[in-house]
C-alpha cells in the first residue's frame, strides 16, 4: 500500500470530525476542491478556508449524521479514485438519503492538490426538497 493510499484512507475510515482534521491536513495550500454540477456545493474551491466554508461547515450544519464511506480504491501513479456512497438526513425536510459517489483525487509531494467529485445528485436534491412522508 502506497503513502498517498494511507493517507487517503484516514480521512474516511474514522469519526467524522477526526477524518476532517486528517483532511485538512493533507491539503497542499492552494488545493482544489471541485463538487459536482448539480450536487448542492457544486463549484471550485481553492485553498482549506474555502473548501471548509463552501463544503464542510455547511455538511456540518445542514445535514444530520452525513457521512461518506469509501468501499474501494484505485490507484494509478499520483492519482486516487475514491468510490462509495455518502449518507445522511437533511435537517430542513428530515429527508435521509443515500447516494453512490466517486472522488478523484491527484497526489503532489504526498499531499491531496486536487480531488474531483462524481455524484448520485438526484438522491442528495430529493432529500433536500421533499418533505418528509
Amino acid at each position: 500500500m502506497s503513502t498517498n493510499l494511507d493517507l487517503l484512507r484516514s480521512t474516511y475510515e474514522g469519526l467524522s470530525g477526526e477524518n476532517a482534521t486528517r483532511l485538512l491536513a493533507a491539503l497542499t495550500p492552494e488545493a482544489e476542491w471541485v463538487e459536482a454540477p448539480g450536487f448542492p456545493y457544486a463549484g471550485t474551491y481553492v485553498g482549506a478556508e474555502a473548501i471548509v466554508a463552501n463544503v464542510f461547515q455547511r455538511l456540518a450544519t445542514e445535514w444530520i449524521d452525513y457521512r461518506a464511506e469509501a468501499a474501494h480504491y484505485l490507484e494509478q501513479g499520483d492519482r486516487i479514485a475514491a468510490f462509495g456512497v455518502y449518507s445522511g438526513t437533511f435537517k430542513a425536510t428530515g429527508r435521509f438519503m443515500q447516494a453512490s459517489f466517486a472522488h478523484l483525487y491527484t497526489f503532489r509531494d504526498g499531499k491531496i492538490a486536487r480531488m474531483v467529485q462524481y455524484v448520485d445528485s438526484h438522491m442528495v436534491q430529493q432529500a433536500m426538497h421533499s418533505p418528509a412522508g
